[in-house]
């Protein structure tokens, strides 16, 4: 896997650039306002968070946040590579059922088990890529 984010070594203006960056990838993924804040470990009703790092306000400093926002970015980077010729098919991949994940989505299974849903969900691409 990727390093891990540093939240403490990040400048205000990186962490902007993240924010923003994860959710347009959020949007790309077409996910729920619901989704979207769960993903990233806020309140499932925490549309004010999610608009400040549309605007590219920093996204905070706690260590879980950075961790997933690292690890949706690295799914993302592992769908790219996986569905090359196919970017449709890699932005839908989040939202689509899957015999692997008990015929649930990854979302499903993010909301279902947390952030270990995430490493799940970040492994079983891992593994599909061979690393």
């Amino acid at each position: 896997m990727s390093a891990v984010l540093e939240p403490l070594s990040m400048t205000s203006h990186d962490r902007g650039a993240l924010a923003k960056m994860v959710m347009t990838l959020l949007d790309h993924w077409k996910l729920t306002t619901e989704d979207q804040a769960v993903l990233l470990g806020l309140a499932p009703n925490n549309r004010t968070a999610l608009t400040r790092y549309r605007k590219g306000e920093p996204i905070g400093t706690s260590r879980d946040q950075y961790e997933r926002v690292g690890h949706l970015l690295g799914i993302h980077k592992n769908l790219r590579l996986l569905f090359p010729n196919n970017r449709e098919l890699a932005y839908r991949w989040m939202s689509t059922r899957n015999k692997a994940f008990d015929n649930l989505t990854p979302v499903d299974v993010i909301k279902e088990w947390g952030f270990a849903g995430l490493l799940m969900v970040r492994s079983y691409l891992d593994h599909a890529r061979g690393v």
